[in-house]
């Protein structure tokens, strides 16, 4: 295994408040990992960091070897990171079909001209099809993305963060608000992701990321609390005492 994936010594501030505290993490080539921890832990400011939305205080983020610290988000979407959000992102008027077709033109650097005469291009013509079909989007692939069920739209979201071809995914709370009988079928696809792809999930639900993950690392009040094996985060005394905190809170 070799590190797609670093942050040394990641700090952000915000006034006096420490957001981050000096993290040290690492997504392996191929992970399933997990990013956890109670509300308020510091896990969006660190995806944040990790995405460029915001710029770190200190510390470094690496990707595939590269400092990209400075980076905007753009830049590091071109070099392989690509980001779903806890709200979905998407364009409703567009259907799952253009959506994906404008984010593989994007990528072959053909942009709005490919977009605007698909029938004319073998290339972004043959990914949009083989990702719908990967996704199982091609029964609904010309419908509105309004009109869609919630599950769907995010199965979309994901399948449109795909078309970008990352070395990186990252899925922030990819199930949230998502109906138990369309989240089996989301978790299938997440779970079928080729193995090439590096994949950081952020989630509350625990059975989501046993299900899923092979590497936790969990976060409390912007450190990291435990990095390791999920069955050896299951029993730590300590990330259960985080969460039974934040439970007996609710």
């Amino acid at each position: 295994m070799s590190a797609v994936l670093q942050t040394n010594a990641l700090v952000k501030t915000f006034g006096g408040i420490m957001a981050t505290d000096r993290i040290d993490f690492t997504l392996e080539k191929g992970a399933r990992h997990a990013l956890i921890g109670p509300n308020g832990a510091g896990k969006t400011t660190f995806v944040n960091l990790l995405t460029g939305v915001l710029q770190p205080t200190s510390g470094t983020v690496v990707l595939n070897g590269e400092d990209i610290t400075q980076l905007s988000r753009e830049s590091r979407v071109k070099r392989g990171m690509a980001r779903t959000f806890q709200i979905n992102q998407l364009f409703s008027t567009m259907t799952p079909l253009a959506m994906i077709a404008l984010v593989a033109s994007e990528r072959l650097g053909y942009g709005v001209r490919a977009f605007s005469r698909l029938d004319h291009d073998r290339r972004v013509i043959e990914e949009t099809a083989a990702i719908l079909a990967q996704f199982r989007l091609e029964d609904i692939m010309d419908n509105s993305i309004a009109s869609l069920p919630y599950g769907k739209q995010r199965q979309v979201e994901i399948a449109a963060a795909f078309a970008a071809q990352p070395s990186v995914l990252l899925l922030d709370e990819p199930a949230a608000g998502v109906p138990e009988a369309e989240r089996r079928e989301l978790l299938n696809i997440v779970g079928s992701l080729p193995s090439d792809v590096s994949v950081l999930l952020i989630e509350h639900d625990m059975d989501i990321i046993f299900r899923f993950a092979t590497r936790i690392t969990v976060l409390v009040n912007g450190r990291v609390l435990a990095d390791g094996d999920p069955t050896i985060i299951a029993r730590d005394p300590a990330v259960r005492a985080a969460y039974l905190g934040e439970a007996s809170h609710a």
